[in-house]
């Protein structure tokens, strides 16, 4: 007969309490992303951001920096990112759906966002949440600007010509070329999708006319 295993309420108690206390004493976002803008330093950590972050720090804002002053926090507009305006020439934003707010925080400049991500100009399907949002380059698209962005059709995506080999014949094809390469590096071998000849029956006697002119003929 199977032992019934007894209740341990007292236990299962104190388990749900330290895990209360464990995600009560977790910094929140406002403390773990608060900045000192005159050291350039995080209270929290004490880490001192990058120097070459220093300019969009005092420029530049981070996401709910923009979304606290707006009415229902930003939700149904459009944002982009100084680093996908300058790096990218496909537009690139976030459509924002749904806004959770820290209301824990000072000027409730905290907090996580969702949103539909347009990445290069294509436009992808599920609601995501925003990545990214205590950095400090996001920038706001003005409504006027907005259908712009909008109507940006990007280019199909090339066909693909070439797809990596089996690992083993990988490994094989690489030795043998550092066999032959005489120190050279090399190249990362590719199984070409398409063939322009003719697998027919002259192709192959001419392979095999080939081998045989290479090795040449058996004493």
């Amino acid at each position: 007969m199977v032992k019934k295993k007894r209740l341990r309420l007292i236990a299962e108690m104190a388990r749900k309490v330290r895990a209360y206390r464990e995600r009560k004493a977790r910094p929140r976002e406002s403390q773990k992303y608060a900045l000192d803008y005159e050291t350039m330093k995080r209270p929290l950590t004490g880490k001192m951001l990058p120097v070459l972050a220093w300019q969009d720090v005092r420029k530049e804002s981070r996401l709910f920096s923009l979304l606290a002053g707006m009415k229902m926090f930003g939700v149904g507009r459009m944002f982009t990112r100084k680093s996908w305006l300058e790096d990218q020439p496909e537009p690139s934003y976030w459509q924002l759906t749904r806004v959770k707010v820290d209301y824990t925080a000072e000027n409730m400049d905290h907090g996580k966002a969702w949103g539909i991500l347009t990445a290069k100009g294509k436009t992808e399907s599920e609601v995501k949440e925003v990545d990214k949002v205590m950095y400090h380059d996001w920038r706001l698209i003005p409504k006027h600007m907005e259908q712009q962005f909008k109507d940006f059709v990007p280019l199909p995506d090339p066909p693909v010509r070439y797809v990596p080999y089996p690992p083993l014949l990988r490994a094989m094809l690489l030795a043998k070329q550092r066999q032959h390469g005489a120190g050279r590096t090399p190249e990362e071998p590719l199984l070409p999708l398409q063939r322009n000849v003719a697998l027919n029956k002259d192709y192959f006697q001419q392979q095999e006319l080939e081998r045989q002119r290479k090795e040449g003929t058996a004493v």
